[in-house]
């Protein structure tokens, strides 16, 4: 009988250790600082990294861009880390590595985490209607005729609800305003949405959004992808689902635990004069500070987010620095980890970099998961980065990758729009990829 009991607790005792832990956690280190140490530990060569800088000071001096910012990591080691230029062009401000940047679109995979987040909770089946949790979703209409003259349209129904899957692919049949389809732009501008930033105090994402519920889908739900405000329709089902503003949801679940104290959707005071000048070109084509405002198919005010506010875009709302952006890559790169704390599954984070829109046409190079771009086979041929390779980037000209092969996350900051020298982000890439010893 003692036998038997004592074989019982270790059956238990075992039956704890295997479903009462979390397994030992893989590459979750802290992202250690630059130094040539760490470089030749990672296998990269530091004289061939360096080409970049005079890429960016070439740049610069010709007066193409005001300057950038960028980090890069390997295997959980920062093997570059520069600012180079100015963080205000007119006044000769020189950029830091503490500087912060309006990141915009580069939200959309904090919201997309977010998301995931509730899924593992068991809130919400991805293939849910979004209409369960936000009712005035309910029996969408699809655009049939357009009216440019007066922007009067017709719909039909939609053959079938958005799901929460298709707002995380941006399959749904929502565009953007502003910055959309020339129908988007002309019905969401007379319904005044906004595409989320620079939005004035007092007003909230809630009410944009069951406005939004009620105007026509651009395409059948499912049938193609369009780039549009889903991420920011998912922030408001994170704010119902949770019951918390987006910005607290950020603060408490991801922001805090990982660490990112620079990133914010409106700066506290004491960090208001870290944020870059929002710069533009002029007609020749070079950088020159914005000024007040910056029109890009609509007006992006430039001192946001040095403001105090009420709208929390899920799609573009965020502010933030090079290293705080580089901590939210390596937690995804970990396999949702960090330093520890634990953020999304492994399965999550697989299933988040997984082509999710099957052959739903976004070209030869890229497909796309739940929030962010992946890069194809043949994708991979044009600058070689790793198929598999996962990214978005900003409207103010801002960039990242994450490839999970060479265990790179890097990213690429600008702060400008428009910028005639975009290419500057590829050449970037090739440098880098460059410098990879073995």
């Amino acid at each position: 009988m003692k036998l038997l009991l004592s074989f019982l607790v270790i059956i238990i005792v075992g039956a704890t250790n295997i479903f009462g832990q979390e397994s030992k956690p893989y590459n979750a280190q802290e992202l250690k600082p630059y130094a040539a140490a760490n470089v030749k530990y990672v296998a990269m060569d530091a004289q061939k990294l360096a080409r970049i800088d005079g890429l960016v000071k070439q740049y610069v001096d010709s007066q193409w861009i005001a300057g950038a910012t960028i980090i890069a990591a390997r295997n959980g080691q920062i093997v570059y880390q520069k600012a180079i230029g100015y963080a205000d062009v007119s006044k000769k401000t020189p950029l830091t590595n503490e500087s912060i940047f309006r990141i915009a679109s580069q939200t959309k995979a904090i919201t997309s985490v977010a998301v995931m987040m509730l899924f593992e909770e068991g809130k919400f089946l991805l293939d849910d209607p979004i209409s369960r949790y936000i009712p005035a979703f309910a029996k969408p209409q699809v655009l049939d005729k357009f009216n440019p003259a007066d922007s009067s349209y017709t719909t039909v129904p939609a053959k079938s609800e958005i799901t929460i899957r298709q707002l995380l692919t941006h399959t749904s049949g929502i565009s953007y305003a502003q910055i959309g389809t020339k129908e988007a732009n002309a019905i969401y501008g007379k319904a005044n949405i906004t595409a989320g930033i620079g939005v004035e105090n007092g007003r909230m994402l809630g009410p944009d959004m069951l406005k939004l519920a009620k105007l026509p889908l651009m395409h059948q739900p499912g049938e193609r992808f369009t780039y549009g405000l889903n991420t920011d329709v998912l922030g408001y089902l994170v704010e119902v689902i949770s019951g918390q503003p987006l910005d607290k949801f950020f603060r408490e679940r991801i922001l805090d635990p990982l660490g990112m104290n620079d990133t914010w959707f409106y700066l506290p005071e004491n960090k208001q004069k870290r944020l870059v000048t929002l710069h533009t070109e002029d007609s020749l084509k070079k950088v020159t500070a914005a000024g007040e405002s910056i029109n890009r198919n609509g007006a992006w005010i430039s001192n946001y987010p040095n403001t105090k506010g009420t709208y929390f875009s899920g799609g573009a709302g965020l502010s933030s620095t090079a290293y705080d952006y580089a901590i939210f890559m390596e937690m995804m790169r970990n396999g949702g980890i960090y330093k520890g704390k634990r953020l999304l599954s492994k399965n999550s984070v697989d299933m988040m970099t997984q082509n999710q829109i099957g052959a739903v046409d976004r070209g030869p190079n890229e497909k796309f998961g739940l929030g962010f771009g992946i890069i194809t086979e043949q994708g991979s041929t044009r600058l070689g980065l790793s198929t598999g390779t996962y990214s978005w980037g900003g409207a103010f000209s801002s960039t990242y990758w994450i490839d999970p092969k060479e265990k790179i996350v890097a990213q690429v900051f600008i702060n400008q729009s428009p910028i005639s020298k975009g290419d500057i982000h590829d050449k970037i890439k090739v440098l880098l990829y460059s410098a990879i010893l073995e």
